[in-house]
């Protein structure tokens, strides 16, 4: 069941109380049998002591009617005795006298207590044994008295109801207290909760509340969230105003020329312009493949799709692909594979496309008349590194600490490029856990890929 915070609250701490009070009954109820019963065994044995002197000084007669009468009504119970001299021999009292359970021998002025049945009636009796030099009797003799027990039962159960009735009360009135403690230590939450229902859906601000110290930590949490929310709508924002600035002036020209080829009536003039507007297509659908794997790579979560990968191999076999067109272009590409290859886990997808993005920026800025790409991938203890090297005209010191940055281009000098592809690689390498920056080289650009081997396949 799905019990609010204040219910459980309440029952934890009401039910122990309502537990410890029932035992405390039992034990109070214990108590007041135990207290009972010795403050009628303590009036049975005066009344067996008076008994016995009465009896002497009426040379052993029975009691009178008028004192009998006087003990029952301050005991609350009817007295019964009986009095037996030396050898048994009946002296005076009531016959059929409850019998005493054991043999042992009572000892003289010492009182024996024990629980019977007279006519089918619980009671408790009392025997005590004394010596009296008197002709009368001659001897020792012996007083059982025996009282029924209602009313002492009566008493027991009075004081326990007693006392379990000022329990209840306590436990009730504790219940009322806790209640409105309760209460009143969750009105900082309930107003948290008031706060937070009266934002609006774009208030991110972060809540300035005063709560109490316990539940700080859940603003602190909160407010961190927000500002998470706040940075990654701002970088929406950001990213789809730049993918809107930078889409916008392909689909331009793409629009001009087709406008131009339109009104261009010579053939040749016409394939030109179609030439143009192919080109111009070519460079939109990049851009929009660029900003589209940007997107799969932030939004991908880490593990998501893992699989067993030999990064030498992968290295190998997109170099073999792009091989061809790098040597028509004179350009020279190299691999280097240092250590013993071990199995990483990753998605082959990205990892791909982060090397196909490093290898293109080589290429297209690092390589444009020509050159050596050089790709190195180095396995050590624990991580493996992958190392994209070309001998241009590298990147310049003002741009080193932004070159990672989306719509950022490393060179202005008239290539086409949209400055997503290192933006690409770094969330990929951050996907993976990994890191990516720019190295130090004498001439050209050195882009390091490190990756964690933790948890590979050996």
């Amino acid at each position: 069941m799905n019990r609010s915070l204040r219910s459980r609250l309440f029952l934890l701490i009401v039910l122990p109380l309502v537990v410890v009070a029932g035992f405390a009954a039992v034990a109070r109820y214990v108590m007041a049998e135990r207290t009972s019963q010795t403050l009628y065994d303590n009036t049975l044995l005066a009344v067996a002591l008076a008994i016995s002197r009465d009896v002497v000084l009426s040379e052993g007669d029975l009691l009178s009617e008028q004192l009998l009468e006087s003990l029952t009504q301050t005991l609350g119970d009817a007295i019964y005795y009986e009095v037996t001299g030396p050898g048994g021999r009946f002296v005076t009292g009531y016959t059929n006298s409850p019998p005493q359970p054991g043999t042992e021998e009572i000892a003289s002025g010492v009182p024996a207590f024990f629980d019977a049945e007279y006519f089918d009636a619980p009671v408790r009796a009392v025997v005590l044994r004394e010596f009296i030099p008197e002709p009368q009797f001659g001897g020792w003799v012996t007083v059982k008295v025996w009282q029924t027990v209602r009313q002492r039962d009566a008493l027991s159960l009075q004081l326990a109801m007693e006392a379990s009735t000022l329990m209840a009360v306590v436990i009730v009135a504790a219940g009322a207290f806790v209640w409105f403690g309760i209460n009143f230590g969750l009105r900082p939450l309930l107003q948290l909760r008031e706060a937070v229902e009266r934002r609006s859906q774009d208030d991110l601000s972060p809540i300035r509340r005063t709560v109490p110290r316990e539940v700080k930590s859940l603003v602190r949490a909160m407010n961190a969230l927000f500002r998470q929310l706040s940075d990654a709508f701002a970088a929406r924002d950001a990213f789809i105003s730049n993918a809107a600035h930078q889409l916008r002036n392909p689909i331009a020209a793409i629009l001009a020329q087709a406008e131009a080829a339109e009104a261009a009536p010579p053939d040749a003039d016409l394939r030109g312009r179609v030439s143009e507007v192919a080109e111009a297509a070519r460079r939109t659908a990049r851009l929009t493949q660029q900003l589209l794997s940007l997107e799969r790579a932030r939004g991908l979560p880490p593990g998501s799709s893992e699989e067993k990968i030999e990064l030498a191999k992968l290295a190998a076999d997109i170099l073999r692909g792009r091989a061809a067109a790098a040597l028509l272009r004179g350009i020279d590409v190299s691999l280097d594979v240092a250590g013993e290859p071990v199995l990483i886990r990753g998605d082959p997808v990205l990892l791909g496309e982060a090397l196909e993005n490093l290898l293109d920026n080589a290429i297209r800025y690092g390589c444009r008349d020509g050159g050596a790409v050089r790709v190195a991938v180095g396995f050590e203890p624990g991580i493996v590194r992958l190392a994209v090297e070309d001998d241009g005209p590298g990147v310049l010191t003002k741009q080193r600490d932004r070159i990672f940055e989306r719509f950022q281009r490393g060179v202005d000098d008239g290539v086409e490029g949209c400055g997503l592809g290192l933006a690409i690689v770094r969330e990929i390498v951050d996907r993976h856990g990994g890191h990516v920056w720019l190295g130090d080289t004498p001439g050209g650009a050195r882009f390091v890929i490190e990756l964690p081997i933790a948890g590979a396949a050996e």
